[in-house]
């Protein structure tokens, strides 16, 4: 074989040599039982039809690669944003194995969580014992500012009570009696990873402004990002859209330095993040903003219970969105929008109508959250493209009713068609049925791409087969030039590679475009 000391290949040339083949179809044969191949290719092609089509979305008790992750996941994600907080999952090791390979395969970051390692003594008798001992090793090993506690299956099955838990383990001694340990029941088979980022920063909150004494100063603001796999550009660009404009204002949940931390000799388990005594501050708060509402309802509600005026947004991403968020900042603080974002804004506006040409008519499939699809959707018609497929496995009749009213405001969008609860298995059906030029979504389409020859462009959460992109914002003006940028690479690429035949297609491989 040609793997040798001498010469190492990587797997992807590997796997291809004569030797592998042969292993891997023996394999095939003699332990796989498979089906003659003529069944196998007639099978295909009938999954390509109108027919079947009809069949997988009148699916309800089988979902397939559904475009969603569990509430934990979200609620480890919301602890990254806060300082020194370390996420401690009541629940089975394997499953915050599944929270932290997820986030660290997207930032290329570490990601820690620590858990209550239950087993099957536990399933029984309950996790009390793991939840005692548990928090006193998070306590002494990792020296936390605060831990954030959340629930698995397992826990939320048995009916493991948190709050009950964490203050027996206090009577214990295994944290301090004022050490802040504020928890969020997260049941991962229900909703998903924006339902757990929900309740975990309301969890939170709750735990730092239940019982105090409310003073509002006026024009202060508390913007929550959402779970947003792209927090490290998105949180740097509002942040200095909003000192631009000078305002006053703390962002709840900020984990934009936690997943990118420098490599300069020192680790730090613990970076940035919202300051506690920022969080505490924040009840006095004018207005709290959400910039994705369908990660953020629970918390808004209790925002408003405790007397602030709120406002969400559908992940500003584009010119009428961005829009709308800094008009929104200018009103409540009184601060003008200065000129240097008036002029980023035109600059993004003619960008779009330089490459209007390239963009006009195109159409899009997209899924992933709600709040995303909204948003692309409308960064889409803004640009003259068609969302012919707009797919949210965790979207709601809701939000079903708000992408209908967005899509019917366009020309661009009369023959556009929303599908919540629905999953990759079934945008598969819809692409080969009803094609479109372009995919968007995460890195779960690269399937689907194959599949169908759909080419993907990748602007949602996770992000595994390609790196950096986090890096770079997609909201507010200069955002949004990124996201058009990132469309019209696809598509000229797309265009280079269908030209480039020698004297039969290259006539319209040009150099300027």
């Amino acid at each position: 074989m040609p793997q040798s000391a001498e010469k190492i290949l990587d797997h992807a040339p590997l796997f291809r040599e004569p030797e592998y083949r042969q292993m891997l179809a023996e394999k095939k044969l003699n332990f796989e039982c498979p089906h003659p191949d003529q069944i196998v290719t007639d099978q295909r092609e009938f999954t390509k039809t109108w027919e079947y089509r009809e069949m997988n979305l009148a699916r309800e008790a089988l979902v397939v690669n559904p475009a969603k992750a569990c509430q934990p996941l979200g609620a480890v994600f919301a602890a990254a944003g806060f300082e020194r907080t370390m996420s401690f999952v009541h629940g089975s090791q394997g499953c915050v194995a599944y929270y932290r390979s997820h986030l660290s395969r997207h930032f290329k970051e570490p990601a820690s969580a620590v858990s209550s390692s239950m087993t099957e003594d536990a399933a029984v008798f309950g996790g009390l014992k793991n939840m005692v001992d548990g928090l006193a090793n998070t306590y002494q090993l990792y020296d936390p500012k605060m831990i954030a506690v959340s629930t698995t299956c397992m826990a939320e099955v048995i009916g493991d009570d948190l709050h009950s838990f964490i203050e027996n383990a206090k009577d214990e001694n295994s944290v301090p009696r004022d050490f802040d340990v504020p928890f969020a029941h997260t049941p991962a088979f229900v909703g998903s990873h924006v339902d757990g980022y929900d309740v975990m920063v309301k969890g939170i909150l709750e735990h730092f402004w239940k019982g105090q004494e409310r003073t509002e100063a006026g024009g202060t603001i508390n913007i929550i990002p959402g779970f947003d796999g792209f927090c490290v550009g998105n949180n740097r660009e509002l942040k200095r859209l909003l000192d631009l404009m000078s305002l006053s204002y703390t962002f709840i949940q900020d984990a934009s330095d936690q997943f990118d931390t420098p490599s300069d000799g020192e680790y730090r388990m613990y970076d940035g993040g919202t300051k506690i005594e920022d969080v505490k501050k924040a009840l006095n708060a004018e207005a709290t903003l959400s910039l994705q509402y369908y990660n953020t309802r629970k918390t808004l509600d209790y925002c408003r219970e405790v007397g602030q005026a709120t406002a969400s947004f559908h992940y500003p991403l584009g010119v009428q969105a961005t829009d709308e968020l800094l008009m929104k900042v200018s009103a409540i603080s009184g601060n003008e929008i200065p000129e240097t974002i008036r002029l980023e804004r035109g600059r993004l506006v003619d960008a779009m109508a330089d490459s209007q040409s390239w963009l006009h008519g195109k159409k899009y499939a997209i899924y992933g959250d709600p709040d995303f699809v909204y948003a692309m959707a409308r960064f889409v018609m803004e640009t003259g493209g068609e969302p012919t497929h707009c797919l949210a496995t965790n979207g709601t009749s809701a939000w079903q009713a708000e992408m209908k009213e967005l899509l019917a405001s366009s020309p661009f969008g009369k023959d556009a068609q929303v599908w919540p609860g629905k999953d990759l298995w079934a945008m598969r059906s819809l692409l080969f049925t009803e094609p479109v030029d372009l995919l968007i979504g995460n890195s779960y389409g690269k399937y689907l791409e194959r599949d169908t020859g759909t080419p993907l462009i990748r602007l949602m959460f996770p992000i595994f087969d390609r790196h950096h992109h986090h890096r770079f914002a997609l909201m507010g003006y200069q955002g949004g030039l990124r996201v058009l940028t990132t469309i019209l690479d696809k598509i000229f690429d797309k265009l280079d590679r269908e030209t480039s035949e020698t004297g039969v297609t290259d006539y319209s491989y040009d150099l300027t475009r």
